[in-house]
């Protein structure tokens, strides 16, 4: 533990920076957008279907833009970037709150996505591996736990604040609040890259050699790993999306469904920081295999059960799930790929992560529309997380074989 804490001590700086990337990257993150949906569908009159259609065209558009953004990281520092997004987000918050027409919401949406979920995050990961080589599974677990107190506290702060100024009020503040306080306060920790230092330990050798992106796609193996890396956010953005119909479709309050977003918060800043430890001991490939297991119980809790408890008990598989997951899966690129193109690379995987969370609203929202009973869509989520995940095991260790074989070579 001391040791931790001097960690934290010591770098301060860089992992407070990566951690308001993901806090604020909430703003463009399903579970915050969907908190409006109820407006959303009053307001434009767009059904359960036609509004998921919406958020899908909207996604996919910044899932097929972010490749090509994306390689700003590579080329410009982590401040210059900062100066672009964040602002660029703030645009998206003002956007959403004073677009009455349809196709400025699709456009709103498309670029909380892109700046939010998409380069606000994508930013943060890939500065963080490449600042952090013998301890890059501590420093993802750390920055990551923004998204959970994300999680934790800006549901219960946006109903509030929603149902005193208005959902499209409540955006307004969003956008102040990302130019008055996140964009001075990050600009000026990430001014400066951090560089190895003396006391910093050994790094086990586990990168692999510099892939290019070009040679990236055409390896059998990345379309293998996509199968498991893309199915968290296709499903955690369908049942963060389709929140306010859940509730209803089970008898449960909004209210009480968004402070089950704390439980999730919880049990993700800890099993974050755990699986930080345990990647920086065993690597990323090592644990691949069991990464999706916990979101299959969570899915199965939550197609199967109705009681009020199940919203806390599916938020602890989750935040399970999500502090594996999103921890192991800014670790493993650079074990598979190596660290010379890793914006590039990292921008084509969150571009398929984007894609894979755009379609997840869109489908699941024309089944529901056509009668297909939604609990029976979570369960077929669940046993897709298992079946993977035998997948998983065995390409995890070709992978181990194929990194070693290419440093050697």
């Amino acid at each position: 533990m001391s040791g931790f804490i001097a960690f934290l001590r010591e770098n301060a700086r860089w992992l407070t920076g990566g951690l308001l990337f993901t806090f604020f990257s909430s703003f463009g993150q399903t579970f915050f957008i969907s908190l409006s949906a109820g407006h959303i569908r009053e307001d434009y009159g767009l059904t359960h279907g036609g509004f998921g259609m919406v958020y899908m065209i909207a996604t996919l558009g910044s899932a097929l833009t972010l490749p090509y953004l994306g390689t700003i990281v590579d080329r410009y520092s982590v401040r210059q970037v900062t100066l672009f997004i964040v602002p660029m987000l703030a645009f998206a918050c003002i956007l959403m709150a004073v677009a009455l027409h349809v196709a400025l919401l699709v456009l709103a949406i498309y670029l909380l996505r892109l700046f939010g979920q998409g380069m606000m995050v994508h930013n943060a990961v890939t500065a963080t591996a490449r600042w952090f080589s013998a301890q890059r599974g501590r420093a993802l677990s750390v920055i990551i736990i923004g998204h959970n107190v994300g999680d934790a506290l800006l549901p219960t702060v946006f109903v509030a604040m929603a149902a005193g100024l208005g959902w499209r009020s409540t955006w307004l503040a969003g956008a102040a609040v990302l130019l008055l306080v996140a964009l001075p306060i990050i600009s000026a920790l990430v001014s400066v890259g951090r560089t190895p230092r003396a006391n910093d330990p050994a790094p086990r050798i586990v990168d692999a050699r510099d892939w290019t992106r070009a040679e990236v796609v055409r390896d059998p193996m990345f379309y293998l790993l996509m199968l498991g890396v893309m199915a968290p956010g296709f499903i955690v953005t369908t049942v963060f999306f389709h929140q306010v119909y859940l509730v209803e479709l089970r008898g449960w309050s909004l209210g009480v469904f968004a402070a089950s977003f704390t439980m999730a918060a919880l049990v993700n800043s800890i099993f974050t920081l755990v699986s930080g430890q345990l990647i920086d001991r065993f690597s990323g490939l090592a644990l691949l295999p069991f990464v999706l297991v916990p979101l299959g119980v969570a899915c199965l809790i939550l197609g199967l059960l109705e009681a009020q408890w199940v919203p806390f008990l599916f938020m602890a598989f989750l935040g399970f799930s999500n502090g594996l997951s999103t921890t192991l899966f800014g670790a493993v690129w650079p074990e598979v790929y190596g660290l010379k193109n890793l914006g590039a690379i990292r921008a084509l995987v969150f571009s398929a992560i984007v894609f894979a969370s755009a379609a997840g609203p869109g489908i699941t929202g024309y089944m529901i529309d056509h009668g297909v009973s939604y609990p029976h869509q979570l369960i077929t989520m669940g046993l897709y997380c298992f079946a993977v995940s035998v997948l998983l095991a065995p390409i995890s260790r070709r992978l181990r074989v194929r990194a070693v074989d290419g440093r050697m070579a």
